[in-house]
């Protein structure tokens, strides 16, 4: 009695304290830190180090730890650094992260989220559907708007979420996800329709997923690909950006959105989706470059609309463009310091256009094999897969998750 205007001082960050997640970021970052690691400037999940030629990458989420490194040596001498500090558990090699299968061989790595698949499917009562070609069907047009009989917005939300998360490995998916997405507030029987298209071209495809392969290149080029549709929103007239970005022949990011401003011509939504996708680029430049503790490469920016390009090289601003907002200019700037190369690519070779539109069965199909999605299932048999030698492969780098 007496006590009930006093309060608790806590002398240690408890689980599950909103304050206890940024506690425990800031204690093992101090402790990465103290073992001689340095920090990614562009990207506070990464630490890297040194031991002469050999490096340590250590990818953070939360309290999972990924490390990737040339030496099976340097990474146990670390994990043993680590158990000496916290209780940790070490599951092994990288086959199961945050939802995503990892596959790896001496050929590449493959990552899917089939078992996620499959849970989805189940819960939304989809499972023994009959599967489809593609996710939606070509020239759909849906709008808030609509006067279809409203249907469950809790189901309808917990499905597209689920969907959301599938897009980690599934550049396909993004562009259909991202449109139904739209209508999350007041979701309507036509929007739901399209829903179960999405989920049919799963039931179809979840054992699809990403692959990696391995090769030896000193340099490595990063090649974008930016596009954008026309006013493709029926209720607010606004278009869509679709960025994707290579590393060599593999999809590292991707981005299906609407954009955030009306675009009066489609010169002016090319040039937003160039925007977008010079800062993914030159971000991205820097993350690679800090890994591998060189200078930053160029990376390369495919936009198909020669008036958009030309105006990203003429630095002068006139009638057709000194309404475009300030921020979008970024990608003339960037072009001008040389920090991202804009080239033409005829519209037929445009891989982001996956990510703007519905497109028809065959083009979707030649996309969706451009992009680097294949069948994960029976990839590499027992008989083709290296033999797993102390907790890494035989060769390639040793991915061991803490």
């Amino acid at each position: 009695m007496g006590n009930e205007h006093k309060v608790f001082k806590l002398k240690k960050a408890l689980y599950g304290l909103h304050q206890a997640p940024r506690a425990w970021n800031a204690k093992l970052d101090e402790t990465l830190l103290s073992f001689r690691f340095r920090r990614s400037p562009s990207e506070h999940a990464i630490y890297t180090r040194w031991n002469g030629e050999a490096q340590l990458v250590v990818g953070v989420y939360v309290d999972d730890l990924v490390i990737i490194g040339a030496s099976c040596d340097d990474i146990k001498h670390f994990k043993k650094e680590m158990a000496d500090a916290f209780k940790m558990s070490d599951l092994g090699l990288l086959r199961y992260y945050l939802g995503i299968e990892v596959r790896q061989s001496a050929r590449g790595t493959l990552i899917s989220q089939g078992a996620y698949a499959a849970k989805i499917l189940e819960r939304s009562g989809m499972a023994g559907c009959n599967p489809c070609q593609v996710p939606m069907a070509t020239r759909l047009k849906l709008s808030k708007m609509s006067t279809e009989p409203l249907v469950d917005a809790t189901a309808y939300r917990s499905i597209v979420g689920s969907l959301r998360y599938l897009v980690n490995t599934r550049p396909d998916l993004a562009f259909a996800v991202g449109y139904v997405s739209r209508f999350l507030e007041e979701p309507r029987k036509d929007h739901l329709a399209a829903v179960k298209q999405i989920l049919r071209y799963v039931a179809g495809t979840k054992s699809w997923g990403l692959r990696y392969e391995r090769k030896k290149e000193k340099q490595v080029q990063l090649t974008g690909f930016s596009d954008s549709d026309f006013a493709g929103d029926v209720d607010a007239r606004k278009s869509t950006t679709g960025v994707i970005f290579f590393l060599v022949n593999s999809p590292i990011t991707w981005q299906s959105m609407k954009q955030k401003v009306v675009a009066q011509s489609s010169c002016e939504a090319e040039y937003i989706a160039a925007a977008n996708a010079a800062c993914q680029g030159v971000w991205l430049a820097r993350v690679l470059a800090e890994v591998h503790g060189s200078a930053p490469s160029v990376p390369m920016l495919k936009v198909d609309n020669k008036s958009a390009i030309a105006l990203i090289k003429n630095s002068v601003l006139h009638g057709h463009s000194k309404h475009i907002e300030v921020k979008y200019h970024l990608v003339r700037e960037s072009a001008e310091k040389g920090q991202i190369n804009v080239e033409f690519i005829r519209s037929e070779e445009q891989l982001g256009d996956v990510l703007t539109k519905p497109l028809g069965k065959v083009k979707f199909h030649e996309f969706r094999a451009k992009i680097g999605l294949v069948d994960v299932r029976g990839k590499y048999s027992k008989a083709q897969e290296e033999i797993v030698v102390n907790g890494s492969l035989a060769r390639g780098f040793p991915i061991p998750l803490l």
